[in-house]
Parts: C-alpha cells; sequence; structure tokens
C-alpha cells in the first residue's frame, strides 16, 4: 500500500502544463499566419480589381469608338435591267463617341468595309464619303453625319449581281470599337431607288 501512495505522489507531483512562453510562441504564430493570409487576400483583390478596372476600361473604349447607321441603306439601279448601281448610307458617331478616320485611301488606322452575298466575297470594298453635316474632312466626329457610298460594279471584286431577292451582308470594321453588320434582302421589284430596311 506504501508502494502505492508513493507512486501516486510521484505521479502528481510530475505537474506539466503549458508556460506562458509557450502560449507567447503559439499566439505569435496564430498572428503571423494570420498576417500572411490577410496580406495574400489584400494583395489578390487588389490585382482582380485592377484586372477589372482595365477591362472596362477596354470596353468603354470599344463603345466610345463605335458608329452607328443613321436612316436606311438605299440602294439605286439604273438601266433597262435595272441592274444595282449603288449601295449608300449615312453613320455618324455613338453617343459621346471617340472620332473615326473615314479615309478611303489611308493606308493604315483605316476603316475597312467588307461585302458578301451568295456569289461573292470581298473584304476591302472600295467607297467614297460625303459629309452631309460636319467640317468636311473624312474624320467622323461627334455631331457630324457622313454618307458611304459603295460603287457596286467597280467598288466590289468580283461584282456582284444585286438582283430581286438577293440578301447581301455589309461589315463596317472600324480601327477601334465594334462591327457594324449591316444585312439586307433586295426586294421582290426593283425600283431605280429603293430604301432597305
Amino acid at each position: 500500500m506504501k508502494k502505492l501512495l508513493r507512486l501516486l505522489s510521484r505521479t502528481a507531483r510530475e505537474e506539466e502544463g503549458i508556460t506562458g512562453l509557450e502560449t507567447a510562441i503559439i499566439l505569435i504564430a496564430f498572428v503571423v499566419v494570420a498576417t500572411v493570409f490577410a496580406f495574400v487576400v489584400l494583395t489578390t483583390g487588389v490585382f482582380s480589381s485592377e484586372r477589372g478596372k482595365e477591362t472596362v476600361f477596354a470596353g468603354l473604349n470599344k463603345a466610345r469608338g463605335s458608329m452607328e447607321i443613321r436612316g436606311g441603306i438605299v440602294v439605286t439601279a439604273t438601266g433597262a435591267t435595272l441592274a444595282v448601281d449603288d449601295v449608300q448610307f449615312a453613320v455618324s458617331t455613338a453617343a459621346g463617341g471617340d472620332p473615326i478616320p473615314l479615309n478611303p485611301s489611308a493606308t493604315n488606322n483605316r476603316t475597312v468595309i467588307a461585302y458578301r452575298d451568295a456569289t461573292a466575297v470581298d473584304n476591302d470594298v472600295a467607297f467614297t464619303v460625303a459629309s452631309v453635316v460636319g467640317d468636311g474632312d473624312t474624320l467622323l466626329e461627334s455631331g457630324e453625319l457622313m454618307v458611304i457610298n459603295i460603287d457596286v460594279p467597280t467598288g466590289i471584286t468580283p461584282a456582284p449581281t444585286l438582283v430581286a431577292n438577293n440578301r447581301f451582308t455589309l461589315e463596317v470594321q472600324t480601327p477601334v470599337g465594334a462591327v457594324i453588320d449591316i444585312t439586307r434582302q433586295m426586294p421582290a421589284e426593283l425600283a431605280t431607288v429603293m430604301q432597305l430596311h
């Protein structure tokens, strides 16, 4: 029995526990880990918000560089068989848009018009520009209205045969901004002047 009491008293004397120093070390480790985690989260948030801002500005630049069609597409036909001679349409900048170069003879930073139908494809159509409202140059600025005219027989290669019920697409590609896709169908009966909606 004495042996048992001695054993119990020895066990009671060997008290093990956490000292203040060990507690401080564990607390400091938690604080360091939390600080590193907070830094990573904040850095990731700042980086992703910066990328989001770049995306928004790129979208705004694309939208501000856009132009829009004003009115219908006017097609004129000549001759006894009423062969389509010209396609013309009016354009202006989108609200608050940036200036858009419309010089057809420029070699770079220019607007390109592509033509497609069932039998012909031309990715760089020759066109002319006439200023209706504006300062007379070929830079489409806010508040200006310009008419783009495409001479079908000489401006599109190979020259398409636009006859009754034919469907065609003009794609206006500006240097900066959205592409304007104009798809129209010729009427069932041709006239000298036709406005396609």
